[in-house]
């Protein structure tokens, strides 16, 4: 793993410079201002400096460590022998207890954590006493397990700690190995792709999805942010004529935002309305919910995708639920892709208690992550995906 600094005046001029230099796939791990040092530093205006981390594809694995981990880590999941009881006091707790406390502590402060790593050249990489190494297991042990428990997949929590036997010793520090799985999984979400603000020309956006995960809501929030926040010109399209509700509240909602509305029936109407609102910036698109095996609304929402000609910018968006069944996801996630490509829209995040959908559907699909939901309140319960609050989460901070 490659992990670089840059300086500059502003955050996107620093961004600006790490692709330049490492390529588009470098993923923001941490950006803050600084202060110059000096004679007269407090003269001098503070700069911004981004981290960024990108992966070393001449990675060679080590099989030491990844047989240890294997061995150690593969029988513990939700092995209930290894999750004692917790008494309130701490000099009593038992290893499970004091693992995942000292675990806690170290997220709480995981920045930190991970710009010492990032000064750190590997030749200086802590390791723990030979008689410590079991300390090491049972940390890597309760981290996996802890992934399981917020469901992620079984599969891409091996794959991670595959990757994780590549770079590291069987004597690594646990804050060696702590950041280490931390950078890997931001790394594998990778940067949020959101609707881009400055644009050349109209950009006519689809949202996709099954019924009930929240669609109209999360457009409305998305158009109350481009109109009021942002000043851009919007208007709001539906195709879904199979449920009345649905079209009065994105037209509710496009009265309260004065913006133009549609109701669109046919591909032709499609054409002439997104011909007919070319002053506007952004043309917002509900499509018909459905399920995945409903293959007639399955034609129809791609008849929709493709009669938009090049004339303008295209973006489409799959917004399906974090309480929905991992399996599920997958089939919904199939059927879509079947016609279009997409970015990821989780909602209803404030309606449960795991986020371990979010990676394994990123990792099954291979899509952009964009916004997350967390309530019904518009335009406030939506912000961009953090792949770095997402991860601190799934390794068990708050």
């Amino acid at each position: 793993m490659i992990i670089k600094k840059f300086q500059a005046k502003t955050e996107p001029e620093a961004i600006s410079l790490a692709k330049k230099e490492m390529g588009e796939n470098v993923v923001i791990m941490s950006a803050r201002s600084i202060k110059k040092k000096g004679l007269f530093s407090f003269l001098k205006k503070p700069v911004v400096e981004v981290t960024v981390g990108m992966e070393e594809e001449t990675e060679r694995p080590s099989n030491a460590f990844s047989m240890l981990a294997k061995q150690s880590i593969q029988q513990s999941v939700r092995r209930p022998a290894f999750v004692p009881p917790v008494p309130e006091d701490d000099e009593l707790l038992p290893e499970r207890g004091k693992s995942e406390k000292v675990i806690e502590q170290r997220l709480d402060s995981l920045q930190s954590l991970l710009e010492k790593q990032f000064t750190k050249e590997p030749e200086k990489e802590e390791f723990i006493p030979e008689d410590e190494e079991d300390t090491s297991i049972a940390f890597l042990k309760l981290i996996y397990n802890t992934l399981i428990d917020n469901e992620v997949a079984e599969k891409y929590t091996n794959e991670l700690f595959d990757e994780i036997g590549k770079i590291n010793s069987p004597k690594a520090s646990v804050d060696f190995l702590l950041g280490n799985i931390y950078q890997k999984m931001i790394l594998k979400f990778g940067q949020p792709v959101t609707i881009p603000l400055g644009i050349e020309k109209q950009r006519v956006i689809f949202f996709i999805g099954p019924t009930g995960v929240g669609k109209t809501t999360t457009i409305a929030k998305i158009a109350s942010q481009l109109s009021v926040n942002h000043k851009k010109k919007v208007a709001l399209l539906t195709t879904d004529t199979y449920r009345i509700a649905a079209a009065e509240q994105l037209r509710t909602y496009a009265s309260i935002l004065d913006v133009p509305f549609r109701v669109i029936y046919t591909e032709e109407e499609m054409m002439a309305a997104v011909k007919e609102l070319k002053d506007t910036d952004y043309v917002l698109v509900d499509t018909a919910g459905h399920s995945q095996h409903n293959k007639e609304q399955k034609d129809s929402t791609a008849h929709f995708l493709r009669c938009i000609d090049d004339s303008v910018d295209k973006d489409t968006y799959l917004v399906v639920s974090a309480t929905t069944k991992y399996r599920d996801l997958l089939a919904i996630a199939d059927a879509y892709s079947e016609f279009t490509d997409y970015k990821l829209i989780f909602t209803k995040l404030d309606e449960t208690t795991t986020l371990g959908n979010l990676f394994n559907l990123c990792m099954y699909t291979g899509a952009s992550m964009s916004y997350v939901t967390c309530g019904q309140n518009v335009p406030d319960d939506i912000e961009v995906f953090s792949p770095q609050s997402t991860v601190k989460q799934l390794l068990g901070g708050k």
